[in-house]
């Protein structure tokens, strides 16, 4: 287990509350930077500090790096079925301490208490698809003329791969990256967000007291700025996992070497097409789910409406009635409906989208700082949905990254696919219709990554691929279900004579 040292700080009411100071883990060992720790705090309640975390050095960083490539040569040699066991263990330790790790996921970034349970359960769930699937990944043998000859091909691990993984999901984000890494014979340096650090740390807490070899799975925390280019830029980094801004992934694309494999999964502009013919509650409900759930801080978060002109006046009337009757409050309240935004950046960057809405759209509903009893300590904000929004709009362009729906009005279905795919985005969109031949038609039209008929643009199962189109990824090797296993291995073909 983790060796955690507990200090004390203020409480909200005067008293002296713990905080634990939680350590990096590498080459087997969890350990101090030499920098001062950074505050980790809950954005329901400022005043709560949910731990404190190493503000990594590139030296920490480099060292993580040395450890993953030592312990490289024996993991890819360790019996598969080892390796199986261990993400098997791991998988049982999440479920164990899986009530303990929600509440904690939603006092770092926010979401809802069952959501942060259901994330934590899918995580478990992820890890033992791993277990089993990367047992069966193998090559192919190849029928020739030469009865002499077999030519067939081996899957063999890259090498060490480091994974960056955001704050929105902190946990099933880093285990569909981790565990086809682990399971593929790679060794891995992991950095989650310093915006949510304790949940990746629970994760690799899990891997730990799994049996794990020490230097398979380093765990570093702190900034991008400091630690990003030491675990991606060095040539023996053989492939990077990143989820995060495009700007982001660009810039790591720009900067590796040419035999560093890139996995970049990035933003999203989504679209939710609502058809004449649709149920409207139904479209309503996926606006809310897909849009506001997690306080629209999802990449693959519902934020343009593109609704016929026949239904757009119903439409918006039900929408705004559905999100007055949204609960807002602190995840950890049950009945919640959305919580706080992640960050005081993400909470001022919302504000100012939705002042730039205010100017170039009609302003329907809410976008306000929610304040007052309850709020006063946390980066709360009600859900701002615009009206006669047009292709050209900030709004309309430019991921938001938080509660903000744009209604958008089309006359036809060829208007409607014409501005769904008029973005530079293509990570997923969503049609609500009850026409089957429509039906057909977007999943062909539509260019997204991940396509939803009558369902919301949020969610994927874990054994199903995932990822985006344009400038939503790299658009090479996808994650999630078996295809998550190919990112992590190469190919070799072997010709045999007698």
């Amino acid at each position: 287990m983790s060796d955690v040292a507990v200090q004390t700080a203020p409480a909200s009411d005067g008293s002296a509350a713990k905080v634990e100071t939680f350590r990096n883990r590498i080459d087997g060992e969890w350990c101090h930077s030499a920098s001062r720790p950074f505050d980790n705090l809950n954005p329901a309640d400022t005043s709560d500090i949910v731990g404190r975390f190493q503000a990594s050095t590139a030296e920490d960083a480099e060292r993580a790096v040395g450890a993953a490539q030592a312990a490289f040569e024996v993991w890819k040699k360790t019996p598969i079925s080892r390796r199986a066991a261990i993400l098997n263990r791991a998988a049982d330790h999440l479920d164990a301490y899986a009530d303990r790790t929600a509440r904690e996921m939603t006092r770092e970034m926010g979401k809802a208490l069952n959501l942060a349970k259901d994330e934590i359960l899918r995580s478990v769930q992820t890890l033992r698809f791993y277990a089993v699937e990367g047992q069966s990944l193998t090559g192919e043998v190849f029928p020739n003329d030469d009865p002499d000859m077999t030519v067939y091909t081996l899957r063999e691990p890259l090498g060490v791969v480091s994974v960056i993984t955001p704050w929105n999901f902190p946990v099933s984000i880093p285990a569909r990256k981790i565990a086809p890494a682990l399971i593929t014979g790679n060794t891995v340096v992991f950095k989650p967000s310093s915006d949510a650090p304790l949940s990746g740390y629970r994760l690799a807490e899990a891997f730990a007291t799994a049996g794990l070899p020490k230097g398979v799975l380093n765990f570093i925390t702190g900034g991008a700025g400091e630690v990003g280019p030491a675990i991606t830029e060095p040539p023996v980094i053989r492939a990077i996992s990143f989820t995060g801004s495009t700007a982001a992934g660009e810039h790591i694309c720009r900067s590796v070497g040419f035999t560093t494999r890139t996995q970049m999964e990035l933003g999203g502009k989504n679209p939710l097409i609502v058809m004449d013919d649709a149920d409207l509650d139904k479209a309503v409900d996926l606006t809310v789910k897909g849009g506001l759930s997690l306080a629209g801080q999802a990449c693959t978060g519902t934020s343009r409406v593109l609704v016929m002109k026949q239904v757009r006046a119903e439409f918006t009337e039900r929408l705004v009635a559905k999100v007055k009757a949204l609960k807002i409050g602190n995840g950890l309240t049950a009945g919640m409906d959305m919580g706080p935004l992640a960050t005081a950046k993400q909470l001022e960057t919302v504000l100012r989208y939705i002042a730039i809405g205010k100017q170039e759209a009609t302003h329907v509903y809410g976008g306000e700082r929610l304040t007052g009893a309850g709020y006063e300590r946390g980066y709360y904000v009600s859900p701002a949905i615009f009206a006669d929004v047009s292709q050209e709009m900030t709004i309309a362009r430019e991921e938001i990254f938080g509660p903000v729906i744009a209604i958008i009005e089309v006359s036809s279905y060829a208007d409607a696919i014409a501005k769904a795919n008029d973005t530079e985005y293509g990570l997923s969109a969503a049609i609500v219709t009850r026409n089957p031949r429509i039906m057909h038609d977007f999943a062909n039209d539509i260019q997204s990554g991940t396509v939803k008929i009558n369902r919301t643009t949020t969610g994927n199962l874990v054994n199903a691929p995932f990822g985006g189109l344009k400038r939503s990824s790299t658009s090479t090797f996808r994650e999630s279900g078996r295809t998550g296993l190919e990112f992590y291995t190469q190919i070799k073909t072997i010709y045999r004579g007698c």
